[in-house]
């Protein structure tokens, strides 16, 4: 019954109703390449949806500490410019590429410039929002969504919830002990 459910609500939401994991979504890179995240099977991901100009910007260094961190235990970092929060992300994608990596020396894989919520999302966004149910979206920058290797979501952390607090380690920890 819960699968029919969040069917239904990926439908109305507009989020591929045949989605079952993350691998099944694509991304454009920052730099305008194809991103799919089926290349990513095998390799736990934290998508997470940031701002240039938010009093959580500074968040990019914790997960600059996690991706150097864990990338070679199995972790790949994902972010995902979103300017649908205060338009603290006004800018273009070759401007957030630069401030990232000027700024705070980011060099995890960076998304071009997505919507996050609403019925203009992304359809990751959607089909998170459905799996996970709608309390789980993103109500601000730096939300987080933890994806297993199998490309199941895992959890999804709120903004205030630090990069490296130990939650989101501790979930990160458990995904690659598997």
């Amino acid at each position: 019954m819960k699968t029919f459910a969040a069917a239904l609500l990926m439908f109305a939401l507009g989020a591929p109703a045949m989605a079952e994991t993350a691998h099944d979504f694509s991304f454009t890179t920052i730099d305008g390449q194809p991103l799919p995240m089926s290349q990513y099977k095998g390799k736990a991901v934290l998508v997470v949806n940031t701002a240039s100009f938010c009093g959580y910007t500074p968040q990019y260094e914790g997960l600059q500490s996690l991706w150097d961190d864990y990338k070679d235990k199995g972790l790949i970092v994902l972010g995902v410019p979103a300017n649908d929060f205060g338009a603290q992300e006004p800018g273009t994608n070759a401007g957030i590429k630069t401030f990232c990596e000027s700024k705070y020396d980011v060099t995890f894989p960076l998304a071009s410039k997505e919507t996050v919520k609403g019925s203009g999302a992304h359809p990751f966004y959607k089909w998170a929002a459905a799996t996970l149910g709608e309390d789980k979206a993103p109500r601000w920058n730096f939300h987080k969504y933890l994806v297993g290797a199998d490309g199941k979501l895992v959890a999804a952390f709120a903004t205030r919830i630090e990069p490296e607090s130990k939650d989101v380690k501790g979930a990160i920890d458990s995904l690659l002990t598997k």
